[in-house]
């Protein structure tokens, strides 16, 4: 049976620790992996627009020796299965195709129903529930920036959504703590934080849920934060920002935390909304470090996956 990234609850915390391990060493020396994945192809699938999941899976995809087969899931130029035909056949034809699949969508049943009925790996690069490629670009570039993941805070601030929920699972899988700064309106999935905080009892961790921004932040080695409103939610934009009003990460909320504290964003970035220009602009910001990771994590994962990797 292939593996798949659905979320990160597919992978163990030891499988995480040789995930980001993994990155690290293709991104030192990416020259070893040229030839890896040498005569596959892997379908990447876009039923949302993107920047860095496109760029970042297609280049590190032919960095690695294979073919990317870049597709649409909508439109009149897109696959069948953006004019109706089922996942099940989808997964099934694809199968028959490639090697891999990977997928940015908006359901999480997308992702789940390919992984279900095909035969090949399937990696999810974005739903509305989950984001778990880039929680691995995040924890490696933590790991860059502290040596370790174990043992840090890492406090997310805005709604509860796909990246809270990722962070919260990796969390336990990295020996991080992470804290989801959220207003009481806008809070992660209760099925999410149930999950991950038995992960976190479990590896000795925790997860939780704060309301007050400043009291979230103390000790953080990390401050993270996401966009206000993201693709789909044009016509809640308003009610969204109404109830994100004093969740903004700014100079004060950077100085409550560590000195050494650094600041985290997954992009794009709205400045005056979720951070002023100052933080992510400043010298405790590492988003352009996470933004690379992306491409490094990625191979990394697509090697473990495939098998030109162990996963010991």
């Amino acid at each position: 049976m292939p593996r798949h990234l659905r979320s990160l609850m597919d992978v163990t915390p030891a499988e995480f620790d040789r995930i980001v391990e993994l990155a690290g060493n293709v991104k030192k020396r990416p020259q070893l992996y040229t030839e890896k994945l040498a005569g596959r192809s892997i379908a990447v699938i876009f039923s949302k627009q993107s920047t860095r999941t496109r760029i970042s899976f297609e280049v590190g995809i032919r960095q690695l020796g294979a073919h990317p087969v870049i597709l649409t899931a909508g439109g009149s130029s897109g696959m069948q299965m953006g004019r109706g035909e089922t996942i099940e056949d989808t997964a099934k034809v694809l199968s028959r195709f490639v090697d891999a699949i990977v997928i940015r969508t908006f359901a999480q049943a997308d992702v789940d129903g390919l992984a279900a009925h095909g035969t090949v790996p399937v990696v999810n690069a974005l739903t509305d529930d989950y984001h778990p490629c880039q929680a691995l670009a995040d924890a490696q570039t933590l790991r860059e920036r502290f040596g370790t993941t174990k043992g840090l805070k890492l406090v997310y601030v805005g709604a509860g959504n796909n990246v809270t929920h990722s962070l919260m699972l990796a969390g336990p899988r990295g020996g991080f703590d992470v804290v989801a700064a959220c207003p009481a309106t806008l809070p992660p999935s209760a099925h999410v934080l149930a999950r991950a905080q038995a992960d976190a009892k479990a590896a000795g961790t925790s997860v939780t849920v704060e309301t007050n921004l400043l009291e979230a932040v103390k000790n953080a080695d990390a401050i993270y934060t996401d966009t206000w409103v993201s693709m789909g939610q044009d016509e809640e934009a308003k009610e969204l920002i109404a109830k994100l009003d004093g969740f903004c990460v700014t100079r004060e909320v950077m100085k409550a935390a560590n000195e050494r504290a650094i600041f985290m964003h997954c992009l794009p970035a709205h400045r005056g909304e979720e951070c002023m220009a100052d933080v992510i602009d400043g010298p405790q910001s590492v988003v352009f470090d996470q933004a690379e990771n992306r491409l490094h994590a990625q191979k990394a994962l697509l090697l473990l996956l495939l098998g030109a990797e162990s996963w010991t």
